[in-house]
């Protein structure tokens, strides 16, 4: 178990460094490269694990460049991600190895798309076609050992893509509705990245915790608006109005804790 554990570990670094790569070119439409600074210069071989960059002094470039915070917190949270769902693997007796291998990937995933969001505002279709892929392939491979099977994974992607983009076309006509009024929005505050990634939040997930799961990132994004609100104002800035928020989160929010803790989440919201 500790021999395992520690091999998931790895895993996670790895696939976190893989995350930072990723979000650093990506979103530019740049082909991933090395990891690199900010200005370009290529990080020696100890800092291409951000917490090594951090540990070992190496997290500035020569001429100043230095990482974030982001590059060791999306490796944690990498890691801590696959421990979670080598633990809820061991727990359950209907999990197999090869779905515990699809929820890594699911994890990547997750995280990736969580860093894009948050810095750039984006969902790429880069990221999300693959996915689809391997929601597919999950389905079509483990459905004894795990729901959903193919069935119910297409049924819970064509909803989670019909209700976000009656969503995201709602977005639009406000957008529209409101520049009419002579205000000066520049930015939808739900984009199709969302739509993209809640279809793939329900081939994961299936019709009945997909419901649940919209129904977390719903409650999860109000109250992360408003946690925004009150810092804002509560800052030398202030508070900008139509400030458009990444939404993606609160969905990647809904879907973990429904893809590994679906049963407690369903106690917790309706008791049984």
């Amino acid at each position: 178990m500790l021999l395992t554990i520690l091999i998931i570990i790895i895993i996670g670094l790895f696939a976190g460094a893989i995350i930072n790569v990723l979000a650093d070119d990506l979103p530019h439409y740049r082909r991933p490269t090395t990891p690199r600074y900010a200005d370009g210069a290529r990080r020696p071989l100890i800092a291409w694990l951000g917490i090594l960059a951090f540990v070992t002094g190496k997290r500035a470039s020569p001429e100043g460049a230095a990482l974030s915070w982001r590059y060791p917190v999306a490796e944690v949270a990498t890691v801590a991600g696959m421990l979670i769902a080598l633990l809820v693997k061991n727990a359950r007796t209907d999990v197999s190895d090869t779905q515990l291998i699809f929820w890594l990937i699911d994890i990547i995933i997750m995280v990736l798309v969580t860093v894009v969001d948050i810095e750039h505002k984006l969902i790429l279709f880069s990221v999300m076609i693959p996915a689809y892929v391997v929601a597919v392939l999950d389905a079509i491979i483990t459905p004894a050992q795990r729901e959903p099977n193919l069935t119910a994974a297409l049924i819970a992607g064509a909803v989670g893509f019909g209700v976000y983009y009656i969503l995201y076309l709602g977005g639009i006509l406000y957008v529209y509705v409101a520049n009419q009024q002579g205000r000066n929005i520049n930015t939808i505050a739900f984009g199709f990245g969302d739509v993209m990634l809640a279809t793939f939040s329900g081939l994961i997930l299936g019709p009945g915790a997909l419901i649940f799961a919209m129904f977390i990132t719903v409650f999860a994004g109000a109250a992360g608006a408003v946690i925004y609100l009150i810092s804002r104002r509560l800052s030398a800035d202030g508070y900008s109005p139509f400030t458009a928020l990444p939404y993606g989160p609160y969905i990647v929010l809904g879907t973990f804790l429904m893809l590994f803790f679906g049963s407690q989440m369903r106690y917790l919201l309706i008791g049984y």
